[in-house]
């Protein structure tokens, strides 16, 4: 089940890039809150505080219970989107959906494959996996981390639906039931192609034997009469 944490919060009065860079620069990091009947409101958050969070969770749907100063009650959020800088990866932002423990949620949960299908390890197929993630509704103490389909029997040919998956306990896919989520495809051959080397390639010159002067070009053909030098007209 999605790990459920306590996390403390402040409100953040200032917004904009240049804001987020001195937050950053005093160890904190921008975050919003939305949903629960209340208008969205900025946050700011101890960057050591998320990356211990998320370093220990086996996904990113997280539940916690943000406690705003301020606010004398902690509310119950679900991570729902964390951003990365792309070159560090340092977390950048982070959006909270607030949510009801007694009302159902939907979110994006990825799907992982367990065991090497009979068709991988014994004839040389490959696994494809169609579906990386799947959309799910469920009570938030229901959210699951990941969603773990055993694929060890599938042989070449064989696929996996998303009516075929079992799901735990309180949780619904919000996906279509004929949707492949994984499947064994067959090796691939590649075909052997002869291809004959030029005539000419790589093959030295031939150099024929000069002719003598006077010999004929050809040689006459069979049975060919040779016909005599006609003698020249003596002048008077």
């Amino acid at each position: 089940m999605a790990t459920q944490v306590k996390l403390k919060a402040q409100p953040r009065r200032q917004v904009g890039h240049s804001a987020a860079r001195k937050l950053k620069a005093r160890g904190l990091v921008p975050a919003i809150v939305y949903g629960g009947g209340q208008p969205p409101q900025p946050l700011q958050i101890a960057a050591r505080d998320i990356n211990a969070i998320m370093s220990h969770a086996s996904g990113e749907n997280v539940l916690v219970e943000l406690q705003i100063d301020g606010e004398t009650a902690a509310r119950t959020a679900l991570v729902q989107e964390v951003q990365h800088e792309p070159v560090s990866g340092d977390i950048i932002h982070l959006d909270f959906q607030a949510v009801s423990m007694d009302q159902t949620i939907q979110a994006e949960v990825p799907l992982e494959p367990v065991g090497t299908p009979v068709g991988v390890k014994n004839f040389g197929g490959l696994l494809e996996q169609s579906l990386r993630a799947l959309l799910i509704e469920c009570l938030p103490r229901d959210l699951p981390d990941r969603i773990q389909v055993d694929v060890a029997q599938l042989n070449i040919g064989d696929a996996i639906h998303v009516r075929d998956i079992q799901f735990p306990p309180g949780v619904k896919p919000k996906a279509q039931p004929e949707l492949t989520a994984f499947s064994v495809l067959a090796p691939v051959v590649e075909e052997e192609v002869a291809v004959a080397p030029e005539a000419a390639a790589g093959q030295p010159e031939v150099i024929t034997e000069k002719k003598e002067e006077g010999e004929a070009a050809t040689a006459p053909t069979a049975g060919a009469k040779e016909k005599a030098p006609k003698e020249k007209e003596q002048t008077k």
